[in-house]
């Protein structure tokens, strides 16, 4: 006997069959998403053509996409500027000690405020490493000119009063990237925890019993309990900093860097900003972003690729 054969379905009818039937279902839903999507379109997706300046001559006044085909110029260009690959150069070592510090503190921080048994005290800690995060950039920057000041500055004051002599810290290069660290951890942290938090917060209260009941102490609820139900939050927080080590607060490395700090503040985000739209040359910025777009999303590809196969928790 012959076997009938089953005719197979088509994924894609089948995809937009379902969609439609969930848009009907939950129509509200799709409606809030309305904005968002026209806010990506117009905002990120539409400017995105005009990265092919990055590969023609734009003069301003002139043709959006540029007037003449000029290939790999300026990729040649800035891949043979010592500015660039100085640039270059500051941007990995800030971003990558930035991940090292910045990314595991608020883990422990969250880690230490789980283990606080009073409500209270923990809501008013955790405001308070909160409310940095809304205070802008310009407003931080001034704060730390205040408290870093060689005259008036209360760190200098200190040091004067011991003995020493008063630093010119956002003036001295050694000392940008310390400045920069620490204003990101007390700017971010309070904030970063947030997640690891909400996460805790939903964990399962009889696993800690159990491992009670066995004689296990907080360190080891930690590691065998505490740290396994936060892996997977933690696997998507590192593939996205990872994705994003290129990018980093151009704000206010803007608003601290000075000409005698360009040794070790000068990163990409500046070197474009004053190269390409201070020095009227945009089809060289453009290529030196595109360049740093394209690194980026490599390391974001990759990152996801080696969390997907380890752990099993990628973004895609």
């Amino acid at each position: 006997m012959k076997k009938s054969k089953k005719k197979e379905k088509k994924p894609g009818f089948t995809g937009i069959k379902e969609l439609g039937t969930s848009m009907k279902k939950n129509t509200t839903l799709y409606i809030f998403l309305i904005l968002p999507i026209i806010y990506f379109v117009v905002f990120k997706y539409i400017p995105m053509f005009g990265n092919i300046i990055a590969f023609r001559k734009y003069v301003p006044g002139q043709s959006y996409f540029g007037v003449s085909w000029e290939g790999f110029r300026y990729f040649e260009m800035f891949l043979k500027d010592e500015a660039f690959w100085n640039a270059f150069k500051n941007t990995v070592v800030l971003s990558g000690i930035s991940l090292l510090i910045c990314f595991p503190i608020p883990i422990i921080f969250s880690l230490l405020l789980n283990e606080l048994m009073q409500k209270r005290f923990k809501k008013v800690v955790q405001s308070v490493t909160i409310i940095p995060r809304f205070l802008s950039v310009v407003v931080v920057v001034a704060m730390m000119n205040a408290l870093l000041s060689p005259s008036t500055g209360i760190v200098n004051r200190i040091i004067e009063y011991f003995g020493g002599e008063a630093i010119y810290f956002m003036n001295d290069p050694f000392w940008f990237r310390i400045i920069y660290i620490c204003s990101e951890l007390w700017q971010f942290v309070g904030w970063n925890s947030i997640i690891y938090m909400a996460v805790l917060s939903s964990a399962d209260q009889e696993q800690y019993e159990a491992a009670m009941v066995d004689g296990a102490g907080k360190i080891k609820q930690a590691i065998h309990i505490t740290l396994p139900i936060m892996l997977p939050t933690i696997a998507i927080n590192l593939i996205i900093s990872l994705g994003n080590i290129l990018n980093i607060g151009f704000e206010k490395v803007l608003l601290i860097y000075t000409p005698t700090t360009y040794e070790t503040a000068d990163i990409i985000q500046t070197f474009v900003y004053r190269i390409g739209l201070m020095g009227a040359n945009y089809s060289y910025g453009t290529a030196v972003g595109l360049f740093q777009g394209v690194i980026s999303l490599t390391l974001l590809w990759v990152a996801n690729r080696i969390t997907n196969k380890r752990w099993e928790c990628g973004l895609w």
